[in-house]
């Protein structure tokens, strides 16, 4: 299917790997120009390089806000305006809902929600004027079914579902949806590490553990950064100009809500 979005340029943050650079091998393969970013700027351009030459790496770290204006004037003389926009980045690590520590707080709503909102609010007024324009957001099934130990996970981007539930009816008329991707378990570096971390606390292998998720999961395994590629893909496509607002998860069956 040709999802009638060559020539168009994207920016895809926290690509170098996992699910960010499936995105970007997605959309390249469908003759996009892919702006990636990493945090380590070799790995962002080690990264676009396997991909191909119609992608760019960029280094970006989402916890360094006086870093974002820069990229993104640099983006925009190398490549004009950016019309597909995937927010994505790392997870926030384990903490508990009876330990509040402010100052952990602000620096992960910092990264995960006001960079965001920030990139978004740089890049939207093109897309608007343009009258075209996609916004995805990597968020996790969390905000529907909260996970034990993830606190900030659950409440940060559920904060980021809600911004962007609003955005999606605002910014209709002019012809940009916005939706999420709620990643379930898939086979990545945060997935295997999570894994690990089980593993010790038990005394166990970790595929053991793995095996023990996988059966959990009513596809009976892993999902890979291709097939969560893909969905995105899609949801960039002029095809899904008729899908705004929505949440959709990519997890194998895992989530039980149906909302």
């Amino acid at each position: 299917m040709d999802l009638g979005i060559a020539g168009k340029r994207a920016l895809v943050l926290g690509a170098s790997k996992g699910l960010g650079r499936g995105i970007a091998e997605a959309l390249t393969a469908e003759d996009v120009i892919v702006a990636l970013t990493g945090r380590d700027a070799a790995a962002a351009a080690k990264a676009a390089s396997e991909i191909g030459p119609s992608a760019h790496g960029y280094a970006l770290d989402l916890s360094k806000p006086d870093t974002l204006d820069n990229l993104l004037d640099e983006i925009a003389a190398d490549f004009g305006a950016i019309d597909i926009l995937v927010l994505n980045g790392g997870g926030p690590p384990p903490s508990s809902a009876a330990d509040v520590d402010p100052d952990f707080w602000r620096a992960q709503f910092d990264t995960m929600v006001l960079a965001g909102m920030r990139i978004t609010g740089r890049l939207l007024p093109g897309m608007r004027e343009r009258r075209f324009g996609r916004i995805i957001a990597v968020a996790s099934t969390s905000i529907r079914e909260p996970i034990a130990g993830l606190t900030a996970s659950n409440a940060l981007r559920s904060a980021v579902a809600g911004w962007l539930k609003t955005l999606a009816g605002e910014v209709a008329p002019d012809g940009v949806t916005v939706n999420l991707l709620l990643p379930g378990r898939l086979a990545t570096d945060r997935t295997l590490s999570f894994d690990r971390m089980d593993a010790e606390s038990e005394g166990v292998d970790v595929a053991t553990v793995a095996a023990r998720s996988q059966q959990e999961i009513p596809l009976g395994r892993y999902g890979t950064p291709a097939e969560f590629g893909a969905a995105a893909a899609f949801l960039a496509s002029r095809q899904a100009s008729y899908i705004t607002g929505v949440a959709l998860p990519v997890d194998g069956g895992l989530s039980r809500s149906m909302l």
